[in-house]
């Protein structure tokens, strides 16, 4: 893509999505995230009515009388956006690719976090961390995270979920609000996520929220008879029969675990995630993930 064409996709895309931010997005997502966090504020004279859990024990000693720690709603918030950038993120069957899906989400939440005065950062990961932009305010620093997302090109085509949530651990001291965006297929044989441990640690310091970026080709095989089919991560070609029955219901069986246990997943850990596939209005599951937050 040469740097006009860039520029037209990149200006095509700060249009749209920073319209839907300002017009749709920014009061939701204030709702959904702003206040969750509490920070200390400072400490006063115990009055009727406050909740002795906020008791300062230490102060109410050296002055033998009750003091109380108040908090307030941090009105800033750091936000980070995971992107999946391995290989499946160039299927698509309708009119877009996820790859473009995904960059439009990651910018309308960008733009959506900017308009709320939030700093935005952003990791890029295939089997590896490909690329980390720290977190600041800023248009320009939005457009730059605009442009790697239309044009990045990873050195791997893999995934490695796992190893994009200890980046943010290891990287991020203090509590942000992370976005996952990935069609978050990264299982073992018995489809189970292999990134559990790494969600666990993650998700008890840090903010996360999984949106499922998928295909619904990825989910159902239609019956076209015989296909060569590419594995975009491994470079594999394999020729399917879509005609027999017993394939399509047995990769059906699978994918259908596969979204099981990643549910059951994120609910034990209390993420909150929202699947948007190829063919849909991606508004409307971005509202439903914050109405369900807020």
């Amino acid at each position: 893509m040469d740097s006009t064409e860039l520029l037209k996709k990149v200006r095509k895309i700060e249009i749209k999505t920073k319209s839907l931010s300002h017009q749709i997005f920014a009061g939701e997502y204030h709702s959904a995230f702003k206040g969750r966090g509490m920070a200390f504020s400072e400490v006063r004279e115990y009055q009727y009515g406050d909740d002795v859990r906020n008791m300062d024990w230490n102060v109410t000693a050296r002055y033998n009388a009750p003091y109380v720690k108040i908090f307030e709603e941090e009105r800033e918030l750091t936000v980070v956006l995971l992107i999946d950038v391995s290989g499946s993120r160039f299927f698509g069957s309708t009119n877009q690719l996820k790859r473009d899906l995904m960059a439009e989400v990651a910018a309308v939440l960008s733009f959506s976090a900017s308009i709320n005065n939030d700093k935005v950062g952003a990791l890029f990961f295939s089997s590896k961390v490909e690329k980390f932009i720290p977190p600041k305010k800023g248009r320009s620093h939005l457009l730059h995270i605009i442009r790697e997302l239309v044009e990045f090109e990873p050195e791997e085509k893999g995934t490695d979920i796992a190893a994009a949530l200890q980046f943010l651990t290891n990287a991020m001291k203090k509590k942000c609000t992370a976005f996952l965006l990935s069609d978050m297929i990264d299982v073992d044989g018995n489809c189970n996520p292999r990134y559990e441990d790494a969600l666990k640690v993650a998700a008890d310091r840090h903010d996360i929220s999984v949106i499922n970026i998928y295909d619904k080709r990825e989910r159902e095989i239609p019956s076209v008879g015989l296909i060569n089919v590419l594995d975009a991560e491994t470079g594999r070609h394999m020729w399917v029969d879509t005609s027999s029955k017993a394939m399509r219901s047995s990769y059906a069986k699978w994918n259908a675990d596969v979204q099981d246990k990643t549910r059951q997943l994120l609910l034990r850990y209390r993420v909150d995630s929202v699947d948007i596939a190829t063919d849909q209005d991606y508004v409307k599951g971005l509202i439903s993930l914050f109405k369900h937050r807020a």
